[in-house]
């Protein structure tokens, strides 16, 4: 059987996720930025309100996975929070300057988390040896890389998935996710092999407000909505659990 992720990033987005016939949510903030790590509060609200499996990305900031000391202790902090709320599982990543691997820290993250699931996130796909990556990975112990084949979509990394679900073995998983939706699923499924997907699925919610203020951007970035939000939609999820299922 198939098993999808929904990233996911808020809580309306997480009860639709589970709504659509998800098997578990990677849980985030600013997904324009690639996500990053919620908010205490969001975290164990969503953790009451679900039955299926949460991951939390621990993510302190957007940009690249080079952190520095205080930002890898705030990283620690995030860790050692999901695991008090009983959350299922963490999403990390955490680079060298060269683009390798961070295998000392992420030693001491994998330390923190267990007994939780871990996820190594898409920082493996701005390695430069992809190969080398996983096999540090596999020595690590993480449970299961997200990637999308070192492409800017999983579609277009499906050579290179379909390679590494090969190489993985039953060592490690391979979670490809970038780009995947209801019109791609099917043939993907079927070229690369792989069992397990990771997607967004969201569709673009007006807001309720009456008053608006147009010459007013929060974000300072008009390109980023104010008056409207992408939230992960039900009926999307449903059917591209229905079309896996039926690849099987």
């Amino acid at each position: 059987m198939a098993f999808v992720e929904i990233c996911v990033g808020s809580l309306n987005s997480s009860l639709a996720a589970q709504e659509g016939g998800a098997n578990r949510i990677e849980l985030c903030d600013n997904l324009y930025e690639g996500g990053t790590t919620p908010s205490y509060g969001t975290i164990k609200v969503v953790r009451k309100s679900l039955n299926i499996p949460i991951h939390v990305i621990i993510r302190p900031r957007g940009g690249d996975f080079l952190y520095n000391p205080i930002e890898f202790e705030a990283m620690k902090e995030d860790v050692l929070m999901c695991k008090d709320l009983g959350i299922a599982g963490v999403v990390i990543g955490i680079l060298l300057a060269d683009g390798k691997i961070d295998e000392s820290r992420t030693a001491q993250l994998v330390a923190l988390a267990r007994p939780m699931s871990i996820t190594f996130h898409r920082a493996f796909d701005m390695t430069p040896d992809p190969w080398m990556a996983l096999s540090s990975l596999k020595a690590l112990g993480i449970d299961r890389v997200l990637t999308s084949g070192q492409r800017n979509t999983a579609v277009e990394g499906s050579g290179m998935i379909k390679q590494l679900i090969k190489e993985a073995g039953t060592e490690i998983g391979i979670l490809p996710g970038g780009g995947l939706n209801e019109e791609n699923i099917e043939i993907f499924a079927k070229s690369t092999g792989a069992k397990e997907f990771h997607a967004t699925l969201r569709s673009l919610m007006d807001s309720k407000m009456i008053f608006r203020n147009e010459s007013v951007s929060m974000g300072g970035l008009p390109q980023i909505p104010e008056f409207s939000i992408k939230e992960t939609d039900p009926e999307k999820v449903a059917n591209f659990v229905s079309i896996i299922n039926k690849t099987e």
